[in-house]
């Protein structure tokens, strides 16, 4: 379902518009990011409809399906199949009968709005999971990450021309070959770089995830589902994300952008040259001290 085919619901389109600039208008066509009801139909019963991107489709209902515990493992996804709709696309997904009847329980048949991560759940304990623990041993240190910014701006095809999506990167531990999705929304386009790395047979925890958006809850319980032991946000993260992301041993950062970042949890994952450097001064000085005090 590239845009590039010319599908009925490309990623973007061209749309007529007025373009005013101080006091000068001018009639352009104007590149626009599409939104439209994706609804994921698991063995022929509808679960939850989300406002998405409509490219990565077959990602996005891997991504959701492993990310919203609804199966253990890609391989029990039997099958996927994408419908294009007069109002929207239909994603029919064939998982086993037991665990399609589990997901049913979960009483998620509401619409998901672009920026909703709770649409649909029914109880506090439906939406808010307690995170898989990460055991994740890979370290990041400032260079890459900084890196790793730079090199996700380049790759963001769809933001490039419309300005209006959010990105979801992964880079791997050693490599510069990042995996990069895009959506509207902020957990769809996590959702889609999930999927796609697990139907590749890429195991996330040897890599770290960027993205362009808050560092909010569901993100980190996506992450955690994944085994990512890193996760850097451009933007603030919530109250919440930071609890949920000390309670999974996730290693949260946020405001990543121009050098600077802000850890919030788990900051043994993120080696400074500075940190370390005060590690050995703070070694030397107390082994100075006990040779004072034996003398």
């Amino acid at each position: 379902m590239d845009e590039t085919d010319g599908p009925r619901w490309p990623g973007y389109r061209l749309y007529p518009v007025e373009r005013w600039r101080d006091g000068q208008g001018d009639s352009i066509e104007d590149v626009v990011a599409e939104e439209v009801p994706v609804v994921l139909v698991y063995n022929g019963t509808p679960h939850v409809v989300m406002l998405a991107t409509p490219l990565d489709l077959e990602d996005f209902a891997r991504g959701f399906t492993l990310t919203e515990a609804i199966v253990e493992n890609v391989s029990e996804i039997e099958s996927i199949r994408v419908f294009e709709r007069s109002k929207g696309i239909e994603v029919r997904v064939r998982i086993p009968e037991a665990r399609c009847e589990m997901a049913q329980e979960k009483e998620r048949n509401l619409t998901g709005r672009t920026g909703c991560g709770l649409c649909g759940s029914r109880s506090l304990e439906a939406a808010i999971r307690s995170p898989r623990p990460v055991r994740s041993v890979v370290t990041l240190d400032p260079d890459r990450l900084g890196w790793a910014l730079t090199e996700l701006a380049a790759r963001q095809r769809i933001n490039s021309v419309t300005g209006a999506v959010h990105a979801a990167a992964w880079f791997p531990e050693n490599g510069s070959d990042p995996v990069v999705r895009e959506d509207v929304g902020r957990h769809n386009a996590l959702d889609k770089l999930i999927g796609s790395l697990a139907i590749q047979g890429v195991d996330p925890a040897r890599g770290f995830i960027v993205v362009t958006s808050r560092a909010s809850f569901e993100m980190v319980q996506k992450c955690s589902a994944a085994g990512v032991g890193i996760m850097a946000a451009v933007s603030a993260p919530t109250g919440l994300a930071i609890r949920l992301a000390e309670e999974a041993g996730l290693t949260l950062i946020g405001f990543a952008r121009n050098h600077n970042h802000v850890i919030y949890t788990h900051a043994h994952r993120m080696v400074h040259r500075n940190r370390i450097q005060c590690a050995v001064e703070d070694e030397s000085q107390a082994s100075n001290t006990t040779s004072r005090i034996s003398l």
